[in-house]
Order: structure tokens, then C-alpha cells, then sequence
């Protein structure tokens, strides 16, 4: 669980409800065609930019922007100076005994011991990060189209709340609720956009980036170890993908 994303989701609503409770009664924020219009009026204007596949996948994509773990680089690191020092050791068949539990990392590791050439291993491991990247940003990119529409769809609300408004002018009755679709289909846009679809689609972009140096870090790894690579000069090496504070230097290597 990401704790980032949960505590912000639930502490933006919580100060936004809690304002609702200081205002009045929280009732009076509640409106059945103004969410209609917004939600569902935002979720179709979106499905039409999408395949119904990528529309639908998109609803569990989200979830990664809350339980999404990537692995830790370091603990990478050591895995492949580790597999590095088994390599040198007992050649790459002394790979296929090692427990990997990186899908992406065992991939490669099995087209080292597969005796694969240097350049094939590059190239697959490359084009699986590219369609990985391309997953993302089209699971991001429909969050990012969600808060683009649903301030629109906030804007065509108010303009159906005036006019029904105006056209009802003689009834005093009427134009208390046509003010209240007005006024909330534009707050409900804002909600959706901001405190929803935007940070979901920045979480996401987080995630891919997250993920893309990882499998960067671990394809470099795994390419030095086919190649022969001393441990102590591929740690060295690695240990460029870490926050500089992270790197150590050994002064024996």
C-alpha cells in the first residue's frame, strides 16, 4: 500500500467535507443531476477516446497508483553482483539455480543461460521496456483525458442549471434547485479533475518512471555480466541508478 496515495486522497477529502460540515448541512452539497452529469456524463466523453478494452482496464491500472510496490534498486544491485559472482564462478549455467524473482530480471537471465548473443538479449529486453512504457502511458493518459472533460462537463452543467433557471424565473420554487446544478456540476468537475483523475495520472507517470530505471538498471546488469564483468566494477557501475547520497564508494575496488 502507498501510503502517499492513500493519505492524500483521504486528507484532501476530509479537509473539503469538513469545510461542507462548517458551511452547513452537508445535504445541501449533495445533487443527484449535477453528478450525473459530471460523472457520467465525463466517463462516456471519455470511453469514445479509448477502446472499451482500454477503457475498462484502465479502472484496475488505478489501483497501482495505490498498491504498486516497485523494487528496491539497491536490493537489484546486490542481486546482480550476486548473480555476477556466481557467473564468473560457475559460467551462466550457474545462473539457472539462482532463485530470481524479478519477471523481468529472469527473462534476461534465462537468455544468458539460453547462451543468447549480447546484442538479441539488448534488443528483447529493450522492446519489453518500450510496450511496458506504452502500457503506462495509456493507462495514464486516460486519467489525464478524465481531468481535461470533467471541468467541461462541470461548465455544461452550470449552463444547463442556468438555463433551466431562467426559463423558470416565475416559479420561485424552481430556481433554488436549477441554481444548485448550476453551482455544484461545476464543483464536482473540479473535484473529479483535481483531487481524482490528476494525481492518479501523476501517480502513474511515477510508476512507469519507477519502474522504466529499474529494468534499465537490471538490463545493464545482466548486459556487464554476460560480458564478464568484475562484481566489485558492476556495483561500482550500478550504483550510478541510485540517489547520490545511497552510493558508496569502495576504495579496494
Amino acid at each position: 500500500m502507498d501510503l502517499a496515495t492513500l493519505l492524500g486522497v483521504l486528507g484532501s477529502f476530509a479537509f473539503v467535507l469538513m469545510a461542507m460540515l462548517l458551511g452547513g448541512e452537508l445535504s445541501m452539497f449533495a445533487d443527484a443531476p449535477s453528478a450525473l452529469i459530471v460523472f457520467g456524463g465525463s466517463l462516456c466523453v471519455v470511453m469514445m477516446k479509448f477502446t472499451l478494452p482500454q477503457f475498462l482496464g484502465a479502472f484496475g491500472i488505478a489501483g497501482k497508483a495505490f498498491m504498486f510496490a516497485a523494487d528496491d534498486p539497491e536490493e537489484l544491485i546486490a542481486k546482480l553482483v550476486e548473480m555476477a559472482d556466481a557467473a564468473r564462478k560457475g559460467g551462466f549455467l550457474a545462473l539457472e539455480e539462482m532463485e530470481v524473482a524479478n519477471s523481468f530480471m529472469k527473462k534476461g537471465v534465462d537468455m544468458l543461460v539460453d547462451g543468447h548473443d549480447g546484442e538479441v538479449v539488448r534488443m528483447t529486453l529493450a522492446k519489453d521496456i518500450g510496450l511496458t512504457e506504452e502500457r503506462h502511458d495509456s493507462g495514464a493518459s486516460f486519467y489525464t483525458n478524465l481531468a481535461d472533460v470533467a471541468p467541461a462537463m462541470g461548465m455544461i452543467g452550470t449552463l444547463v442549471g442556468l438555463v433551466a433557471m431562467l426559463s423558470n424565473m416565475d416559479d420561485p420554487k424552481a430556481i433554488g434547485p436549477a441554481m444548485a446544478v448550476a453551482l455544484l456540476t461545476t464543483l464536482y468537475g473540479a473535484m473529479l479533475a483535481n483531487m481524482v483523475a490528476i494525481p492518479i495520472a501523476d501517480k502513474l507517470k511515477l510508476r512507469k518512471d519507477q519502474e522504466k530505471m529499474n529494468r534499465l538498471l537490471i538490463m545493464d546488469g545482466l548486459l556487464a555480466i554476460q560480458d564478464g564483468q568484475n562484481p566489485r566494477v558492476l556495483d561500482s557501475y550500478l550504483k550510478n541508478y541510485l540517489n547520490e547520497k545511497k552510493r558508496t564508494v569502495d576504495v579496494d575496488g
